[in-house]
């Protein structure tokens, strides 16, 4: 079993095409086809179904996809240890980020690393902080930045906090509190809102703070976006809360300081299980203990 039909088989499944897969690994098509029917024999199983419209995996391919993405994340990351023991910084370097991230500019950090370390492939993924603690968890991100409210942490992984932020209220230019200076959750919760989707971390601050103030309010809109937000209360759908730092970068609303509002904590996290030499490189950069 080789490591190159390892990775044709994946490429199959990521694209259910051998056609499509063969570009992506710059081999012919028939090269292809021939080290996957030969691991097949192999394996004594066949991995794929092939039709005329499409390609699927097995039962048996199922099974053995998980077990070849390890097998090559692991030569890959065996590769970087070696070129970084002898001072080259190479592989992969895969981050991820909730889209109010503010206490890092993310793209100058990237493009700093990318002229530094131009041998690091580098991959963005953007979402909620709990789905990017379980990616790094599981491997998938080595390198990720969240927002938690002040009353949690995140579990399983290396963090190292990076800044303390309180939410405003971001309103309509033409919104009848626009005028206001400061304003308090009680006055808000009479307001419809636009705002993360329930459960959400981003979200949960703003529900946890509501709540122990003995208050509801309407959320109108749920949105993954934090910048379509932003652009469906300049409309004037709704209110929104959002980290103060991040909203300085916003135009087309007006912010409002919230007296009682909820705090969050943006944290940068890693794998405890160690960090990849492009991910230490990264850390770095930034400034993050080497802990």
């Amino acid at each position: 079993m080789e490591l190159q039909q390892m990775r044709y088989v994946v490429a199959v499944a990521e694209t259910n095409s051998f056609t499509r897969a063969a570009e992506r690994c710059m081999v012919v098509q028939s090269a292809l086809s021939h080290q996957i029917a030969r691991l097949e024999r192999e394996l004594g199983a066949r991995l794929f179904e092939r039709t005329s419209r499409r390609v699927r995996l097995t039962p048996a391919g199922a099974a053995f996809l998980p077990a070849a993405r390890q097998c090559l994340d692991a030569a890959e990351r065996a590769a970087a240890e070696v070129a970084a023991a002898v001072g080259e910084v190479r592989g992969r370097l895969n981050v991820g980020l909730i889209p109010t991230v503010a206490a890092v500019d993310i793209p100058s950090a990237l493009r700093d690393f990318r002229r530094a370390y131009p041998n690091v492939r580098i991959g963005l993924r953007v979402g909620a902080s709990e789905e990017l603690v379980e990616q790094v968890r599981e491997g998938a991100v080595e390198v990720a930045f969240l927002g938690l409210p002040t009353t949690s942490r995140p579990h399983g992984v290396a963090a190292h906090e990076l800044a303390h932020d309180r939410l405003v209220a971001v309103v309509a230019p033409g919104h009848p509190l626009a005028g206001e200076t400061a304003v308090d959750l009680h006055r808000l919760s009479s307001e419809v809102f636009v705002d993360l989707p329930a459960g959400t971390a981003g979200r949960v601050q703003s529900d946890l703070a509501f709540s122990a103030a003995g208050l509801s309010r309407d959320v109108a809109f749920e949105v993954t976006n934090a910048d379509f937000l932003a652009r469906l209360v300049g409309q004037g759908l709704g209110i929104a809360m959002l980290p103060a730092a991040y909203v300085r970068q916003l135009s087309g609303v007006t912010t409002i300081e919230v007296t009682d509002a909820p705090a969050r904590v943006e944290y940068v996290i890693w794998s405890r299980a160690g960090r990849t030499p492009a991910a230490t490189a990264f850390l770095a950069l930034l400034d993050v203990p080497a802990t």
